[in-house]
């Protein structure tokens, strides 16, 4: 037994010949938060504080869908989403149609640990947010910062998220990861900067070497989505789980995950089926999930990991106790 922990930066159909300027910039991204979480970890921080300090600078990263780099709604606007659970206890907190708060995850763990609630939206979470933001300091293995910030709802419009969403508007789709241009008999859909869009959701689990599991989700969403849509990331049980048996967040197409409850089927086929962390987490993936929908990381309680996608790709990365590490977007990397 041993720590593990395991992060992703989203699922899709993410092309091979995704540009440099691109591919690097997040696979930069992954390794070094990868090392945060690892020397969190290793500074015996709670598999929660872990997770929750992850997903944190992933949403600081303009290259992931999440936090600063979320997409837009068809009204050009933010409404970001996350989830947090603690496997031991199951206790959870979820927040969707957030506008003005840099970090959605610390959010979704502050109604966890302060309200009755587990899932507060819209106006609601935002009311809550204004409330807590001055009150909150979190620690991680090296520092101090503040918790809970809210800014101005122009902090997460930036250029490129409003160009993606013209795009998407021209082509009259909703714009979901990597989506590739479809051609039709009557035209050609406008082309995605590079071939690509924006990946739809980053997340995190981690195990100490105690045992103790934790999962965090965070998005943006999707390009040009209605406005109030809700994803899979806050559904407990859909894109975010944990329990004794293991944890998981999930990523892809959010309606497919809701309609299979991914993340919790992975967790039941574990305690009724016998299986283990990975014969389960594939057979969800592989067998359950339409094809080209989902992806998803787990551990479990012994300090296993696995991350299966079936998408043509997916940005992830791990490591373990024993020295493991991973980064990689596709198969057989």
């Amino acid at each position: 037994m041993g720590w593990a922990i395991a992060l992703h930066g989203g699922a899709g159909d993410i092309p091979k010949n995704i540009p440099a300027e691109r591919r690097e910039p997040r696979e930069a991204d992954l390794r070094r938060i990868l090392d945060i979480g690892v020397a969190a970890l290793n500074a015996k921080r709670s598999p929660l504080d872990v997770v929750e300090l992850v997903v944190r600078e992933l949403e600081n990263s303009p290259h992931f869908n999440a936090g600063r780099g979320s997409v837009l709604t068809t009204n050009g606007t933010v409404e970001m989403e996350a989830c947090i659970m603690d496997g031991n206890t199951k206790r959870c907190g979820a927040v969707s149609g957030i506008t003005t708060v840099v970090n959605p995850i610390t959010l979704a763990r502050q109604i966890m640990e302060k309200t009755p609630h587990i899932y507060l939206a819209f106006d609601g979470a935002e009311a809550f947010a204004r409330e807590q933001a001055s009150d909150i300091i979190l620690f991680d293995a090296s520092h101090i910062f503040n918790g809970l910030e809210t800014v101005d709802k122009s902090h997460f419009i930036t250029p490129e998220n409003v160009e993606r969403l013209k795009q998407a508007k021209e082509a009259n789709r909703v714009q979901q990861d990597y989506t590739q241009p479809i051609k039709t008999e009557e035209k050609k859909e406008p082309r995605i900067p590079d071939g690509i869009s924006k990946l739809g959701t980053v997340g995190c689990v981690a195990v100490d070497s105690l045992g103790n599991l934790a999962a965090a989700t965070s998005t943006g969403g999707l390009v040009n989505k209605m406005v109030g849509r809700i994803g899979d990331t806050p559904i407990i049980g859909a894109g975010t789980y944990a329990n004794k048996f293991c944890a998981i967040s999930a990523t892809g197409r959010g309606e497919a995950i809701i309609r299979e409850t991914v993340a919790r089927d992975v967790a039941a086929v574990m305690e009724y089926k016998g299986l283990g962390l990975k014969e389960a987490a594939d057979y969800i993936v592989h067998e359950v999930s339409p094809k080209g929908t989902t992806g998803l990381i787990a551990v479990s309680p012994i300090g296993e990991v696995t991350m299966p996608f079936n998408t043509t790709g997916m940005f992830r990365a791990c490591a373990t106790e024993d020295g493991f590490t991973e980064v990689a977007i596709w198969h057989s990397e």
